[in-house]
């Protein structure tokens, strides 16, 4: 709810007799990210200010939240307009996959646009001594706040590598800056956190660490399944790591509620990829953002306003 001084309320009053302007639900504009040590939340704020410039009468704000699996269902009990998820979360989602975290179907989610790959990144200390998936075997690996998107990824390389929770020594449900505080203390071996390139929290990890990046080799990838792909991390990515190393990566997708008007949800549309310059400042892993591959495939349909966009940019 809105509160306005005496003042502005007068203002505001004479300008509506001048020119009708109806009001709406839709000014407030809350975006649903994930825990300030990884992409979500900077590109979060990033897009805060791109509504506030370019949506006449919006209300933005970012919330900080754990990630995939509470954003979608905040989404369907209509607590925030646009939301970061990775791409199995979101088939979950529609599904009601309660393993997941989703006790029924979410049909109120709808698409605004794939935007960059998240990679799957598992970082042991170099006196762990792992060097392979195979070797996290009987070590202390944190795997991301419980059903968190990054945790449910988690869950699918080790099942695709043979190995469950059950064949770690201790397993930490943890967001990505609490893992790296216990690696830096040595109380964890690995962090496995699912995020764009060049995440703070193993830029932080590798400044403190010596660090070895493990590999996902392709035929393990290929085991886990869609929406899984194989990607490569860049060498010197982080300090330390020399060489380009293999891994999955998912899609990360931007989503609103179907129920949130055509002209608004043009409008986050709009705001994003006529900017994402903007975005890229704001993160690396906004380098990934293509119009041309927004609207393909999108695992929930795409809202009426961002197709509309997409129409205009030639980009169905």
């Amino acid at each position: 709810m809105k509160y306005w001084s005496g003042a502005r309320f007068g203002f505001v009053a004479a300008m509506l007799c001048l020119s009708p302007v109806a009001a709406s639900a839709d000014d407030y504009i809350n975006i649903l990210t994930g825990g300030q040590s990884g992409v979500y939340y900077p590109l979060g704020v990033a897009m805060e200010k791109l509504f506030a410039d370019n949506i006449p009468d919006s209300s933005p704000s970012v919330q900080a939240t754990k990630a995939s699996v509470e954003n979608l269902n905040l989404l369907q009990d209509g607590k925030g307009e646009i939301a970061f998820t990775l791409g199995d979360s979101l088939v979950f989602a529609a599904k009601g996959d309660s393993e997941a975290g989703f006790k029924k179907p979410l049909d109120k989610l709808r698409t605004l646009a794939a935007i960059y790959p998240n990679y799957i990144q598992i970082v042991a200390s170099k006196e762990s001594g792992i060097k392979t998936l195979a070797d996290l075997k009987g070590k202390r690996l944190s795997v991301g706040a419980p059903r968190s998107g990054t945790e449910l990824n988690a869950r699918a390389i080790l099942h695709g590598a043979g190995l469950s929770y059950e064949d770690l020594a201790k397993v930490e449900y943890l967001p990505f800056a609490e893992s790296v505080d216990l690696m830096k203390n040595r109380q964890l071996d690995a962090t496995l956190q699912s995020a764009g390139l060049g995440v703070a929290s193993i830029r932080d990890l590798a400044s403190s660490v010596d660090i070895v990046v493990v590999e996902v080799p392709e035929d393990i990838i290929q085991k886990v399944g869609a929406p899984y792909m194989s990607v490569t991390i860049p060498a010197n990515t982080y300090t330390g790591q020399d060489k380009d190393v293999k891994t999955a990566a998912v899609g990360n997708y931007l989503v609103t509620r179907a129920d949130v008007s055509d002209d608004l949800a043009y409008g986050m549309t709009k705001a994003i990829f006529d900017h994402l310059d903007r975005l890229t400042a704001a993160h690396a892993a906004a380098k990934g953002i293509k119009l041309e591959n927004a609207a393909k495939n999108p695992p929930v349909p795409l809202h009426p306003g961002a197709e509309k966009y997409f129409k205009e940019k030639n980009a169905l």
